[in-house]
């Protein structure tokens, strides 16, 4: 069977559908269509060109109307996407009328089209994150409560610390979640503004009506109009992609998280299970972190690309040459693996699969070596702390060489019974008492993720 040419085998994995339509080829020239239609609205507003070339212009302002590959073809002469869709667009229009066909474009230049297209476009991959990241906090949020008390190894280097909750855990996710919503509303205002200068930035072809047809486009697109145009300054499309680098990276510390808990030593929290899911080819019974691998792929491989964008900061004068090309696929690409992240993200959150009665076993994998920290906070304040501290120490020691639970060799230990009694040094080494503040972090996680969606 004969098919069109593309990269599609991965798109399900890594990204998001609803975020590859935005970004596909009809959703790019769309969008540049979206803005040649409001341009003629605006000027028609103005008195600049006659109300009856609206509608024609509108009319042939359809994507569908448009033969993509022949357009990208195109762009390879042209060195832009704008330049063969107004010449096309031109045609369209004048097929049905001539006089309609001498008012489009008026007054613009290409880069208005394809960067007012883009932050249209953008304004549509905005409103998809936020809502992925608003639900992902909710999911984080329930299950953050859900297990507020239940008690894991904390791991520093690896290594069994002292004990965490669960819950304490997912409300770290949940913070980092909440502050890039945080993010994303901030810089809004800044992102969403309309690109409209002309040629060189002043609109000089546009006269006298030069301002009041960038506010009438302006209202027509449902944008900001900014202080200027911003050909050549790029910021505020990198300030966009650097929040979406840390929802990146912050979905890959999730990843990572799960799917070290994944390991089969560890064995405690699971991603959500299918059939299909996580196989191997050859082995049976493997049960692969296949979602955790898409949150750490994407942040491993968004920083790069936002270092292009990074790059493609220090543009020339007025219009760029090769630095602005840079970015035509750099950040939609950023877009469509931070989306198809967060889709992997909310499939393994919701589903998590818990497994309590391991974390207990694993907690007691060192013998209540990871509790050494709690007795010796408490026997501290009765024989001091050098003393206390070179006491659980040489204890620690003596469990591991004999192989003996911590608790059986403070218990034989004179200047430990002296001072602590049986039932105490029971208390110490339960995990359930020495959770410090873990119920308090996942309060307060929760209420400002609530603060934020009300």
């Amino acid at each position: 069977m004969n098919q069109r040419p593309g990269n599609q085998l991965f798109d399900a994995y890594f990204t998001a559908r609803d975020m590859r339509e935005v970004f596909c080829d009809q959703g790019r020239v769309q969008a540049m269509l979206d803005f040649e239609a409001a341009l003629a609205r605006a000027e028609a507003r103005v008195g600049l060109i006659p109300q009856s070339a609206v509608a024609p212009i509108e009319a042939a302002c359809q994507a569908g109307h448009f033969d993509f590959a022949a357009l990208g073809d195109a762009i390879a002469t042209a060195g832009n996407s704008a330049i063969p869709l107004v010449k096309a667009l031109g045609k369209q229009i004048a097929a049905k009328d001539a006089d309609a066909e001498r008012y489009v474009h008026l007054g613009a230049t290409s880069q208005d089209v394809m960067d007012s297209g883009l932050v249209l476009q953008l304004r549509r991959a905005l409103a998809l994150i936020d809502s992925d990241l608003e639900q992902l906090g909710q999911v984080l949020a329930t299950q953050a409560q859900r297990y507020v008390a239940t008690p894991l190894a904390g791991r520093t280097w690896l290594q069994h610390a002292t004990p965490v909750t669960l819950g304490m855990k997912i409300a770290g996710w949940l913070g980092a979640v909440t502050r890039s919503r945080q993010r994303l509303l901030e810089l809004k205002p800044r992102l969403l503004v309309l690109q409209f200068g002309g040629a060189s930035g002043t609109l000089a072809a546009l006269g006298d009506k030069a301002m009041p047809i960038a506010r009438a486009l302006a209202d027509e697109l449902q944008l900001s109009l900014p202080d200027q145009p911003w050909h050549t300054q790029r910021d505020r499309l990198v300030e966009f992609g650097s929040v979406l680098g840390l929802i990146a990276g912050s979905l890959g510390k999730l990843g990572r998280d799960i799917s070290l808990l994944m390991q089969t030593e560890a064995g405690e929290v699971f991603e959500p299970s299918a059939p299909g899911k996580g196989g191997s080819s050859t082995m049976p019974h493997k049960r692969n972190p296949v979602g955790a691998a898409v949150l750490i792929g994407a942040a491993t491989r968004v920083p790069g690309l936002l270092s292009t964008l990074f790059s493609a900061m220090p543009q020339e004068h007025e219009r760029s040459l090769g630095l602005w090309h840079a970015e035509w696929e750099t950040l939609p690409e950023i877009c469509c693996l931070v989306s198809g992240s967060l889709k992997q993200a909310l499939l393994v959150t919701q589903g998590l699969e818990v497994d309590a009665e391991r974390m207990a076993r694993n907690l007691d994998l060192t013998q209540g070596l990871v509790l050494a920290e709690a007795v010796s906070i408490v026997l501290a304040q009765r024989v001091g702390r050098d003393t206390a501290h070179h006491l659980l120490e040489q204890c620690c020691k003596r469990a591991v060489a004999e192989q003996r639970h911590l608790r059986a060799v403070l218990g034989d230990e004179p200047q430990v019974t002296a001072e602590l009694s049986a039932e105490e040094l029971d208390h110490l080494l339960d995990p359930a008492h020495y959770l410090g503040q873990a119920r308090t972090w996942v309060e307060r996680a929760v209420a400002e993720h609530f603060a934020l969606t009300a």
